[in-house]
């Protein structure tokens, strides 16, 4: 069962259909709908359901809410089957499907961290507008579990003496910054999907995401994992814009996956769950300093370019954040790849992608 060229990602999402603590038999006969499904998260999520449907049997249909068909096809080439049903809408506007779903996966969203300065209106809608279509969607359907994509950035600035992170407790967030416009909107976002599961009785959960990467990041990407693997890939510096002092976890786009799918069908309602390798806490700098050493053939060496005002550049403040994994690890999930073994991966994937 061939669903992808990328040979690293291919191996992922059936690693991922091996995962015992995912019951999957909750998925025989099910249909499932994905928003942002063309997305990095989204797209490997869909392959991984796909994959794991025709192994398992499961009898799985997959809805795919995708604005461009022409990009989803060539996305999901070799994973084209009845199982895959392609949503063509922008999720600004009440979902046009019409068959029953039972399962839900919202991870439609504004990504890109100067997007979030340059287009704040736009990211709020996309949050709050976007999400309200799809929740009223999952109340209409009556569903049987759906997932909320948030992010570590609710959390905002924390106490840099708090060693972890648990999903009780919130650092200062600045309303008044634009940059704020996806932070603050995710933490809408969680309490409707809170209010949602309350008022009518709904499965909906929400997972806080870390920085999440590896196979299949975009050669042209703008975050500072896929900056730092081009430089390695293309023997140039890597430069830093700030002091690279924040740290943070990191965790690996088929670990992150597996989370998801855990929460989907185990998590309780009403709740939210971190997402992150706690194995993988490192500052900028010195994961930048980590890959200069792992691949000194590149001859990169590490410059710092201190930007005057970071917040154009669409950086967040400085931040210390180690996500506590206790309530996800509870359920049984657990993360496998560590930090240099991510960037081996998609700098290979990376550079397959560049030949």
């Amino acid at each position: 069962m061939i669903f992808t060229e990328n040979k690293i990602i291919q191996n992922d999402i059936a690693e991922i259909s091996d995962s015992q603590y995912i019951p999957w038999d909750l998925l025989k006969n099910k249909a499932i709908l994905v928003t942002g499904a063309t997305g990095l998260i989204g797209s490997q999520t869909v392959l991984a359901l796909l994959y794991a449907n025709e192994k398992k049997n499961l009898n799985l249909t997959v809805y795919a809410v995708v604005r461009n068909e022409q990009k989803a096809k060539s996305i999901f080439e070799k994973a084209l089957s009845k199982s895959l049903k392609f949503v063509v809408q922008d999720i600004l506007e009440p979902l046009t499907v019409t068959d029953k779903i039972d399962y839900i996966i919202h991870g439609a969203s504004m990504t890109g961290s100067k997007d979030f300065v340059d287009f704040p209106v736009e990211t709020i809608k996309t949050a709050i507008q976007g999400t309200e279509n799809i929740l009223e969607f999952a109340k209409n359907n009556t569903v049987d579990g759906m997932v909320y994509l948030s992010s570590l950035e609710v959390y905002g600035v924390v106490d840099f003496s708090v060693k972890k992170v648990p999903e009780t407790l919130y650092g200062t967030l600045d309303p008044m910054s634009v940059r704020s416009s996806y932070s603050e909107s995710k933490r809408m976002v969680e309490c409707m999907c809170a209010s949602y599961a309350s008022e009518y009785s709904l499965p909906i959960k929400a997972v806080r995401l870390c920085q999440t990467f590896g196979a299949g990041v975009s050669y042209n990407d703008n975050r500072v994992f896929a900056q730092f693997a081009r430089s390695i890939i293309e023997g140039k510096d890597i430069i830093l814009k700030t002091d690279g002092s924040t740290e943070r976890n990191y965790c690996y786009i088929k670990d992150a996956i597996a989370g998801i799918l855990t929460v989907l069908l185990k998590g309780n309602s009403g709740e939210v769950y971190n997402i992150a390798n706690k194995n993988t806490l490192i500052t900028i700098r010195a994961m930048a300093e980590m890959l200069i050493n792992k691949y000194p053939q590149s001859g990169s060496s590490l410059v710092f370019d201190i930007a005057q005002d970071v917040t154009k550049l669409g950086y967040n403040p400085k931040i210390v954040m180690n996500l506590d994994t206790t309530k996800i690890e509870s359920l049984g999930w657990e993360a496998t790849v560590d930090l240099p073994d991510m960037f081996e991966r998609m700098i290979i994937s990376m550079t397959q992608k560049n030949d």
